[in-house]
C-alpha cells in the first residue's frame, strides 16, 4: 500500500498521545486536532507544484515561489469540520464544500444527507477530511461523489485509521493517497477503530 503515508514525527506521535486520552476535555481535544492537522498537511502537500512569483524585497527584486494550484477542502461532517481551520489558516485560498455522510447503526454502511459541491469542479486538488478512516465506507463514498463530480486529483486526510478502513479504501480507490497519524489494530464488534479515541464527533463538540 505504497499510498499510505503514516507520519512518523515525533511532535505527532507526542499530539496524538495526548488526543487519545480518555481525560481530554473536548477545547484541547480540539486544539490537538488543530495542530495534528497542520503536521498532516505539511506531509501531504510536499509535492504541490509550484509557479514563479517575481516581486520585490526592500533590497532587491527576486523570482519568488507561489503554489501552482487551486485547493478545494471537503470535510465529512462533522468530525471533518475541525480539520478544516487550521489548513485555512495556512492555506487561505482553498476552497470549503462540506459532504454530510453518516454511518447506519444497523448495516454500516454510509448514508448521504448533504451535498454542497458546486456544479463543476473548479479546483485541482481535493483534499477529504475526516479524523478516523474506520470501515472506510464514508471515505470510499466521498471520492465515489468528488469523481462523479470531476476532480482529478483526490488525498485523504484523517488522524486515525483501523487496517480494514485502509484496506477498503485503497481497494476502492487504489489513486488515492492516504495520509495518517496512526494506523491502528482493529475494528470492534461496533465499528469502532481500536485503541482508537472514540468518537471523534463526539470528544470535539463535546455531545458524548
Amino acid at each position: 500500500m505504497s499510498q499510505v503515508q503514516i507520519s512518523r514525527h515525533p511532535l505527532v506521535q507526542h499530539k496524538l498521545t495526548l488526543l487519545r486520552r480518555t481525560v481530554t476535555e473536548p477545547k484541547k481535544f480540539r486544539e490537538l486536532v488543530r495542530e495534528l492537522t497542520q503536521f498532516l498537511l505539511y506531509e501531504a502537500t510536499l509535492d504541490l507544484p509550484l509557479k514563479d512569483r517575481p516581486i520585490e524585497t526592500p533590497l532587491a527584486p527576486i523570482v519568488g515561489k507561489q503554489i501552482g494550484v487551486q485547493i478545494g477542502l471537503v470535510p465529512i461532517l462533522r468530525a471533518g469540520l475541525g480539520m478544516v481551520d487550521p489548513i485555512i489558516d495556512l492555506i487561505p485560498t482553498a476552497h470549503v464544500w462540506h459532504l454530510g455522510l453518516y454511518r447506519d447503526h444497523a448495516t454500516l454502511e454510509p448514508v448521504t444527507y448533504y451535498n454542497k459541491l458546486p456544479p463543476e469542479a473548479e479546483v485541482d486538488l481535493c483534499l477529504v477530511l475526516d479524523p478516523m478512516l474506520a470501515t472506510g465506507g464514508s471515505a470510499i463514498a466521498a471520492v465515489d461523489i468528488l469523481k462523479r463530480w470531476g476532480a482529478q486529483q483526490i488525498k485523504f486526510l484523517g488522524l486515525i485509521a483501523a487496517p480494514e478502513g485502509v484496506k477498503a479504501l485503497t481497494e476502492a480507490h487504489p489513486d488515492i493517497p492516504i495520509h495518517l497519524a496512526a494506523l491502528d489494530d482493529h475494528l470492534n464488534d461496533k465499528a469502532y477503530i481500536v485503541p482508537g479515541l472514540g468518537d471523534a464527533g463526539d470528544r470535539q463538540f463535546g455531545t458524548g
